[in-house]
């Protein structure tokens, strides 16, 4: 094993803090693992890494060394993808907003893999905030603002919204003519799994973009159930027009407050601040952002 390969090594044992997953993850023997990390501390004559029962984490010395060798890792794969006969390979663990996943990115994976054959992808869906470099997760694709300041975000789409309730909601309640009148309304408050709080709705009056929490008999924290809540006539809601296209074709939910549009909601790919972008997880955003365009959602910002 070279050097490069060793420095991978370490680097997920320090990311993962587990010899056990970081074995799991590049598919080699957890004594091999074990082995190479012994020689590494005799050949630097430091010792690199804390070894508890429960967990690994990084000396001082650790600490310095990973860094280093993230650039080293970093600056290689760039070297390398600049030669555009180079395909990228190798394993992409990404994690996707469930709705976007089923709805727009499923579908189109088989030609995203057979573009890029030497890609093997692992995908989880999750809408939680996720510890990219913890899970050993190399992106994820979600829905709204940045709000973790550890990632940056790269914009691949914006998806419009519609405020919308159901028939026997906007019978009970009548249907607001202005967001003035909503004072008397419910809304279905979705919470933020990033700051536990709910999501204001948002509207454009004479030019300027307003925000409001409505009062709500009902919370939720999931986008399934979210809609739902609509289509029980439980309040009244903001969501992405795509989600909801069935439901008004249908007459089951109804646009509303049509005059005063919410922003469009940004969809982006997020990955750790401190990394440079390797070349699976620069193809997969720009693949994104073509599918989404593609679909309907044009993307406003490069990638």
């Amino acid at each position: 094993m070279d050097r490069f390969e060793e420095m991978r090594v370490f680097v997920r044992i320090a990311e993962r803090q587990s010899f056990t997953r970081a074995s799991d993850d590049l598919q080699i023997p957890r004594a091999t693992v074990t082995n190479l990390m012994k020689r590494m501390e005799q050949r630097l004559g430091a010792r690199l890494l804390e070894r508890t029962t429960r967990t690994v984490r990084l000396t001082h010395d650790g600490e310095a060394y990973y860094r280093r060798c993230v650039r080293l890792i970093a600056d290689m794969e760039e070297a390398e993808g600049s030669f555009s006969n180079l395909a990228p390979k190798g394993l992409l663990r990404v994690n996707l907003q469930g709705t976007l996943a089923r709805h727009f990115v499923v579908p189109a994976l088989p030609a995203f893999l057979a573009r890029y054959p030497e890609i093997e992808l692992t995908i989880g869906e999750d809408d939680r905030l996720v510890d990219l470099v913890r899970e050993g997760i190399d992106c994820v694709l979600r829905a709204g603002n940045l709000q973790d300041s550890s990632m940056v975000g790269r914009r691949v789409a914006q998806l419009p919204q519609v405020t919308v309730a159901s028939p026997a909601y906007l019978a009970k309640y009548g249907e607001p003519a202005d967001p003035a009148a909503l004072s008397m309304h419910r809304a279905v408050n979705y919470v933020s799994s990033a700051t536990g709080k709910p999501v204001p709705l948002e509207f454009r009056i004479d030019g300027r973009d307003s925000a409001m929490v409505l009062p709500s008999a009902v919370s939720v924290t999931g986008a399934e159930l979210y809609a739902g809540s609509a289509l029980a006539g439980l309040g009244i809601v903001q969501v992405p027009q795509y989600r909801v296209a069935g439901e008004l074709a249908a007459g089951r939910l109804k646009v509303i407050l049509a005059d005063f549009p919410p922003p469009p909601m940004p969809v982006s790919v997020l990955y750790p601040q401190n990394r440079q972008l390797s070349s699976r997880v620069r193809v997969f955003a720009q693949w994104l952002r073509d599918i989404f365009e593609a679909a309907g959602g044009a993307a406003r910002g490069g990638v």
